[in-house]
């Protein structure tokens, strides 16, 4: 009598879920996407592009410089310190002291609307570093960055990015720091 207690209480526990889903999946499909394969794509590169970039500040992406990323005239705001065109942007990053160890950059949160040949993106960013491969890594800095990017030639660019804080902001960038109130060059 227990194994047909047991069987009949599976068949029970399947049925309801059954019913829950049949009840749950027409909200889904009710739910329409204008998203078309070629955004999915454009999504997927830019993804690639971000995660390239953020490459660059532990040296894992030989060639390439920070600039590398942007438009001839884009524009760069890290905490209100403001950069125009590719070399003024390198210029910026050179202007980083070295750290001591290995620099990790990783992304979270992250948003992207592609518009045809433009989109913008937001995403929350976390610094970590190791200063011996047996130190155990610890976080330097977090902050959020959004922008836009632009296609040009089949490749997307950064055409405008906004960098802020909200963590272990270095002393020296205090003075300039922009919280970002109502302030921001990208919009």
């Amino acid at each position: 009598m227990t194994k047909f207690k047991s069987y009949a209480y599976a068949v029970a526990m399947l049925a309801a879920m059954v019913l829950t889903l049949v009840a749950f999946v027409p909200l889904a499909w009710s739910q329409e996407s204008t998203a078309t394969v070629s955004d999915l794509l454009s999504r997927a590169q830019i993804e690639d592009v971000l995660t390239d970039y953020y490459t660059v500040f532990g040296g894992g992406a030989p060639g390439h410089t920070f600039g590398s990323y942007y438009t001839d005239d884009g524009v760069l705001d890290v905490n209100g310190i403001v950069r125009h065109g590719r070399k003024p942007i390198d210029d910026l990053y050179k202007t980083i002291p070295p750290d001591h160890g290995k620099i990790n950059v990783t992304f979270a949160n992250l948003r992207i609307a592609v518009h045809g040949d433009a989109a913008t993106y937001h995403l929350i960013w976390t610094e970590f570093i190791s200063e011996t491969p047996t130190a155990l890594p610890h976080i330097l800095e977090q902050g959020s960055d959004h922008g836009r990017l632009v296609k040009r030639d089949a490749k997307w660019l950064i055409s405008c990015r906004v960098v802020t804080n909200d963590g272990g902001l270095p002393a020296d960038l205090l003075k300039g720091y922009n919280a970002r109130g109502s302030a921001d060059v990208c919009q």
